[in-house]
């Protein structure tokens, strides 16, 4: 991960920035609750993305930060294995914002940050998804949350892509296989937690 982001801090070395202020509440609640927060989090910075993509500098700005500082307030309140590698995300993010501010945030430096610190989100829901009860009513939420690992897989390039793309598309065919429930379905359940501690295990280790 560390060559990965090489280019993004090389670009922005020499510039300083004053830290986001963090308004939102931590995240409370259920799985629901987990998922709409990691929706809304992508969204937000989708949204700074293509306002970038515009030249909208102001609108750029606004989602940027405001994605940003969702991302933290997740990150902050998370107590599972992923909390560094959130707030790794934030700090590059973070980095950006200068940048956006000037106007300077150019080509697909957004993007790609954008889809790492989905991926790290992704991962972080499905680590919650996983802890506590089956997995049997979590299929959705898993699901989703795997595809929003899935598009940081861009980001990455080369083997580590194709390595992660051939993990996740195992983990989703397990996925698929505990949606049609019944005696099958919790028999598999045990491969499928597997194949999704392998997805965790290479998130951490490429970001």
């Amino acid at each position: 991960m560390k060559k990965i982001l090489f280019c993004f801090a090389a670009s922005i070395a020499a510039i300083s920035y004053a830290p986001t202020a963090s308004a939102a509440a931590p995240v409370r609640g259920a799985t629901m609750m987990f998922q709409i927060s990691s929706d809304s989090t992508a969204t937000l910075l989708d949204k700074a993305v293509a306002a970038n993509a515009k030249g909208d500098k102001t609108g750029t700005v606004k989602a940027l930060q405001a994605g940003t500082t969702a991302l933290e307030t997740e990150a902050k309140s998370n107590t599972g294995s992923l909390k560094d590698k959130l707030l790794g995300q934030v700090g590059n993010l973070k980095k950006l914002i200068p940048l956006a501010q000037s106007g300077l945030l150019k080509g697909d430096i957004l993007q790609k940050a954008v889809n790492l610190a989905k991926m790290a989100l992704g991962a972080n829901q499905v680590e919650k998804l996983m802890g506590g009860g089956n997995l049997l009513s979590k299929v959705t939420g898993l699901t989703s949350n795997l595809n929003l690992v899935k598009t940081g897989l861009s980001a990455l390039g080369g083997s580590s892509a194709s390595t992660g793309n051939s993990l996740i598309t195992t983990a989703l065919g397990g996925l698929s296989k505990l949606s049609k429930g019944g005696v099958a379905a919790k028999a598999a359940e045990p491969a499928v937690k597997g194949q999704l501690d392998s997805v965790l295990g290479f998130v951490k280790g490429v970001l």
